[in-house]
């Protein structure tokens, strides 16, 4: 009998959960393992003694009256995740339990005693509330924040949603996938099938779409959802949440209403301002011809009879009807230019050079210049206008140029793809008076000039014209320099147009 009760305490004493063995009526403790001497905190003498003198703290618990009911009636109990109260070291502790109160039965069938087994869960316990309290913390927050959530089980076709889900769609009972899709304005339904097809790939929901209400009432809303998937990684559920943005899309609409409105204006205001500048332009031309035919007549007439002051004022008479003219000119240019579609034909660069050469061969043998050129490609664009371009930038290249040294201009150019796209990219480099880098982006605007209309001729309009150009055949110009040491301009121009028109 001693070897049997020595084997049984050996036993006890090896598994690693907290068993206990009480008998009587006073459930004296008959046995316990190591594991639950522990758990009761109280030393290692406790065989012998009562269950409630070794944790009097179980009677004001229901735990004792639990184990005594056991003993009377014979029936097992059993507590899950259950709160118990122990004092540890003297030091009352908060702790929770699975534990069973079994009953140990006679040869008679009578009970005469109870084994009590417990697992300490407390840690498990203490993380299921503290996720149970942020998913309560993250569903207020989600709620305050007017946003609904909802769950769709793949598998069941169940669906679970939260109150602002309900009140945004206008659910009262449960609902199908099949009711919500019904909730959808038509005209949004492909953009809910293209976001679901993407989600194949990317694991991802998100579009926009109008909630039809009951009242037939539409309000603007995003869908974002994630797909869930099992172990095998087939799509399991769908978690997601659904927002109102109606007053944002309304505000947006309007927003672009007013923007094209504004734009309308502009163009409008523009297009007034360039016609009235063309206008005032041309009416100007007839008594500036006239202004400067009877300047030469009076000059030829009284030329032997004044003085070389008065001969000085006609000269200046003649050099600003000379540059009236220009500006005239200048502005009847760049205001039809967006007027008339041209025609695209291939242009060969080296030609229109060649010609531009020849324009301005008085000047280019005046001031000495030397002109360098590369071996230009053809290009697609509007002849006129090209010509125009290039006239006008090798014509500041020899304008601007220092009054101690002749101008040299070199002109190269190179090939580069950009976007798919075959592009010349075209380089006019002078050794000229500079460019503050400052005003590098300031000289293409219309009317700026950077230098005395006495110091430099001109109408302010030349590079202004030549952003214009550029920008018709789909490219870009720059200017770079720097003062006193020369400016570089890069046109860079697609070789084929997209269209036949610009």
């Amino acid at each position: 009998m001693y070897q049997n009760s020595s084997l049984l305490q050996n036993i006890i004493d090896s598994i690693p959960l907290p068993i206990g063995v009480y008998v009587g009526d006073n459930l004296k403790i008959e046995l316990a393992n190591a594991a639950m001497i522990k758990t009761y905190g109280k030393g290692n003498d406790v065989i012998g003694k009562t269950y409630l003198d070794i944790v009097p703290e179980i009677e004001k618990q229901q735990i004792l009256d639990q184990a005594l009911g056991v003993l009377k009636t014979g029936i097992a109990f059993h507590a899950i995740g259950k709160k118990v109260d122990l004092v540890i070291e003297g030091m009352m502790k908060e702790h929770y339990f699975n534990y069973s109160f079994i009953p140990l039965f006679d040869n008679y069938g009578n009970v005469y005693g109870v084994v009590n087994t417990g697992t300490d869960v407390t840690d498990f316990q203490l993380a299921k509330e503290e996720v149970q309290n942020s998913n309560e913390r993250l569903k207020m927050a989600i709620d305050s924040s007017g946003i609904g959530s909802y769950e769709i089980d793949l598998i069941t076709k169940k669906i679970k949603t939260s109150g602002n889900f309900d009140a945004m769609c206008s659910i009262e009972n449960e609902v199908t996938n099949e009711d919500l899709i019904a909730k959808l304005h038509p005209d949004d339904l492909p953009a809910r099938e293209k976001a679901h097809q993407e989600a194949k790939t990317s694991g991802r929901i998100s579009y926009e779409a109008r909630i039809i209400n009951n009242d037939n009432s539409a309000r603007w809303t995003k869908i974002e959802g994630k797909i869930l998937k099992d172990k095998d990684g087939n799509p399991k559920i769908i978690i997601g949440i659904i927002q109102d943005i109606h007053e944002q899309r309304e505000f947006e609409e309007e927003l672009k209403k007013q923007v094209a409105s504004r734009t309308d204006e502009v163009t409008r205001s523009n297009n007034d301002l360039m016609q009235f500048a063309g206008a005032v332009s041309h009416d100007l031309r007839e008594p500036l011809r006239k202004i400067k035919i009877f300047n030469n007549l009076l000059r030829n007439d009284i030329e032997g009879y004044v003085n070389e002051k008065s001969k000085k004022y006609l000269h200046k008479v003649s050099q600003s009807a000379q540059r009236m003219e220009n500006i005239i000119e200048g502005i009847l240019t760049y205001s039809t230019l967006d007027k008339t579609l041209q025609v695209i034909e291939t242009v060969d660069l080296n030609e229109v050079i060649e010609n531009i050469k020849i324009d301005l061969e008085l000047v280019i043998r005046e001031k000495d210049a030397i002109l360098v050129t590369s071996d230009l490609p053809k290009i697609q664009g509007a002849p006129i206008l090209i010509n125009q371009l290039f006239y006008n930038l090798i014509q500041n290249a020899l304008k601007f140029s220092k009054t101690n040294q002749p101008p040299r201009v070199i002109i190269t150019n190179t090939i580069i793809n950009r976007d798919a796209q075959d592009l010349v990219q075209i380089t006019i480099k002078d050794n000229g008076i500079g460019l503050d880098a400052a005003f590098a982006e300031k000289i293409f605007t219309a009317f700026e000039r950077l230098h005395s209309k006495d110091e430099y001729e001109g109408n302010g309009l030349g590079l202004a014209l030549c952003r214009k150009i550029v920008k018709r055949h789909n490219g870009k110009i720059t200017a770079t320099g720097e003062k006193d040491n020369g400016a570089e301009f890069t046109v860079t121009l697609p070789l084929r147009q997209k269209m036949d028109t610009i």
